[in-house]
């Protein structure tokens, strides 16, 4: 069959240690949800700072939510100027919804080994 999710890349050969960070790596963004504005983008930076010499794996994946944080926060911040207009209320909303979904995501296919990459992300950190 050859309907490939595009984002999802070769398997590795991750040892268990490795795709669990990966999965830390991805789920650590829901600290934004304790931490508003900067949580989000710290558990990954963190993991991908400790972690990315000791395995290429854990760093790609860990760099790879980094970014993908980025680019969300950008998200939100464009939402609360549109709030102004009240259409940001719904992209806010919208983006919450997709940021969770996506993060999940994200965690579970990286705790399989399996090499992941968010459709949408800036590529800022490698």
């Amino acid at each position: 069959m050859s309907d490939a999710d595009p984002s999802v890349t070769d398997r590795s050969s991750a040892s268990p240690e490795e795709r669990s960070w990966a999965m830390l790596a991805h789920l650590s963004a829901f600290s934004g949800l304790i931490l508003p504005l900067a949580g989000n983008i710290i558990g990954p930076l963190l993991i991908w700072y400790v972690r990315r010499a000791r395995s290429s794996f854990v760093a790609e994946q860990a760099a790879e939510a980094l970014n993908f944080n980025i680019l969300v926060l950008l998200g939100f911040a464009l939402c609360g100027a549109l709030a102004l207009i009240f259409i940001g209320f719904l992209l806010g909303l919208a983006l919450f919804v997709y940021w969770i979904v996506a993060t999940i995501h994200a965690g579970i296919k990286a705790g399989e080994g399996i090499r992941y990459r968010y459709p949408w992300s800036l590529r800022v950190v490698r």
